[in-house]
């Protein structure tokens, strides 16, 4: 039996964004997100209960603050104390791991999607999903762009606005576009 464009896109192999099964689920995390960034604080927390259980995981003291956006939400594993800023984007159609006590500033966003090179079977919807880590006590400076199939290591700082191209190590300092090592 052929594989579904949802298994598809789990498995990392080419699948079609444009499928049914997987618009379906992008409203169901739509809606999530929609009820987070609506809620009075008050009332939401620091996280809306619809958006924390369409995660994969949620650690202890996570807070995500309104706007944010997410594809899809269950590829999304948040560690212990983990700080989303206002405005955070994370297009998880892979898997998104983000260690404990890890900052992101306003505006970061994080790819998994790698669209596909030839313009006929991008037209199509084809992609590939390809995972971000990001290690615990992270620093991501506002408006980075970490793009599909990284790691950024423990204890790193990522500068604000900085296009993050390449893995970057443990305890290491990037910065620019694209993002190189300070230190």
């Amino acid at each position: 039996m052929p594989m579904t464009e949802l298994e598809r896109m789990k498995a990392g192999e080419w699948y079609s964004c444009l499928d049914s099964e997987l618009e379906a689920l992008r409203m169901v995390a739509r809606l999530a997100v929609h009820e987070h960034c609506t809620l009075d604080p008050d009332i939401r927390g620091p996280i809306a209960p619809r958006l924390a259980a369409l995660f994969g995981s949620v650690g202890k003291n996570v807070y995500i603050e309104a706007t944010f956006h997410c594809a899809y939400g269950f590829n999304i594993t948040l560690g212990d104390g983990v700080y989303l800023n206002a405005a955070c984007t994370i297009l998880d159609s892979g898997p998104v791991k983000i260690g404990a006590r890890t900052l992101l500033g306003p505006n970061v966003q994080i790819y998994c999607a790698e669209h596909h090179p030839e313009a006929s079977r991008r037209a199509s919807g084809q992609e590939v999903a390809r995972p971000v880590s990001i290690g615990s006590d992270v620093w991501i400076g506002g408006a980075a762009v970490i793009l599909p199939g990284l790691t950024i290591g423990d204890r790193a700082t990522i500068g604000a606005g900085s296009v993050v191209t390449r893995d970057v190590p443990p305890d290491a300092v990037f910065a620019g576009n694209p993002a190189r090592p300070l230190r």
